[in-house]
């Protein structure tokens, strides 16, 4: 059997879930660690009996096929550019990058070199949104004509221990979050056509609650609330909030109405959660879980609303299309889709303007059960 090895660049708070998960998965082998913070890495690698190495002997190393981005994303193309250049497949957490530009750029550079990127989000892949997406496809509440999504709190500084990034050009709620929504929507229906947005920011700085740095005040520099209108190629139109300005709400996450009912979907930050189904007269029902791998509980089991965690799905996902020479899931095309789409939500905010898109792709091939637990190993 084929396995792939991978290095990783960038040992914050996501890469613990990124190298917990990994050996679940048959395809992919985390090898090394590094990060710009030396100590950083040396603290990662000895947490999970990996290697530590500098972030240039980890690109130059011949050990390695796949390089796994979670930098801070005003330097996901910089550091996606040297993987790339390094000779080596790329993996990067979301979002892709912070311009349509830069991704062009990056999806020239890989085609030149026959190398593939990969990005996050990959918990569109989880049994509820998948299950989701077989409904959809089954016709079970027609043609989807409209929705809604909201993703709105008080804000990232109440909880991350260094949220300044968030708060500055190249952060905000749309391209922090965004691309879970967004990339959500694409696979349940496929690829936008044109967005409108109105964008503000309730404060000019935030006070910092979390720790260590509780009570320092930092600058904001990027609009912290953002309503858009996404008209969508197969006719929809739906529209999505996002908002760091808000102290509380009871919109669902997401919501699809179709021509013979509608569907009512969780989270998708989560790879799991309930879906709920309306028929053509209105009446709600819990949907059935289905039994979808990706669905099984196995993240913080010792608390109270334990959940599915399956985050390098994605990333094992190519490692397999890359294996078999097939198109993987969490793709390039769909990235540099739905990065056109994220910005274009910025611009119109800025403009006043609806935005056209200039890019398109299609839907990623469903992940059905079997083929999710294709991914997995037998023990998992």
């Amino acid at each position: 059997m084929t396995i792939l090895n991978v290095g990783l660049i960038g040992c914050g708070n996501i890469s613990t879930a990124y190298l917990m998960l990994a050996p679940t998965f048959k395809d992919i082998r985390f090898v090394a660690v590094s990060d710009v913070n030396e100590d950083a890495a040396l603290a990662r690698g000895k947490e999970f009996g990996i290697k530590a190495r500098t972030v240039s002997d980890l690109l130059a190393a011949d050990d390695i096929d796949i390089v796994v981005n979670l930098t801070i994303p005003a330097a996901h193309y910089d550091v996606t550019k040297r993987i790339l250049d390094a000779g080596k497949h790329a993996y990067t957490e979301k979002p892709l990058v912070l311009t349509l530009k830069q991704a062009k750029s990056l999806a020239d550079l890989a085609a030149t070199k026959g190398l593939r990127i990969g990005s996050a989000p990959d918990t569109f892949l989880g049994s509820a949104h998948q299950q989701a997406r077989a409904i959809i496809d089954e016709g079970g509440i027609g043609t989807v004509t409209s929705g809604t999504a909201h993703f709105m709190g008080p804000g990232m500084e109440m909880w991350h221990p260094n949220p300044d990034f968030f708060f500055q050009p190249g952060g905000g709620p749309v391209l922090d979050m965004g691309p879970y929504y967004i990339t959500n929507f694409v696979q349940l229906i496929g690829p936008v056509k044109r967005v409108a947005a109105l964008t503000s920011s309730a404060q000019t700085e935030r006070t910092i609650t979390s720790e260590p740095r509780a009570g320092e005040t930092i600058p904001v520099g990027t609009p912290t609330n953002i309503h858009a209108l996404l008209a969508f190629e197969n006719g929809a139109t739906i529209t999505l909030s996002t908002s760091w300005d808000v102290k509380a709400h009871n919109h669902r996450n997401m919501e699809l109405y179709g021509t013979e009912g509608a569907l009512f979907v969780p989270d998708p930050n989560h790879f799991g959660g309930a879906l709920a189904q309306a028929d053509a007269m209105g009446q709600v029902t819990e949907v059935p879980v289905w039994d979808h791998p990706f669905g099984k509980l196995n993240w913080d089991l010792e608390k109270e609303t334990p959940r599915a965690n399956y985050r390098t799905a994605g990333l094992a996902d190519m490692a397999a299309a890359i294996i078999a020479d097939r198109p993987h899931r969490c793709g390039l095309e769909l990235a540099v889709h739905v990065t056109d789409v994220m910005t274009s939500i910025l611009k119109s905010g800025e403009t006043g303007q609806f935005v056209d898109m200039t890019t398109t792709c299609d839907r990623p091939a469903a992940l059905g059960p079997d083929a999710a637990r294709e991914l997995l190993k037998e023990d998992a």
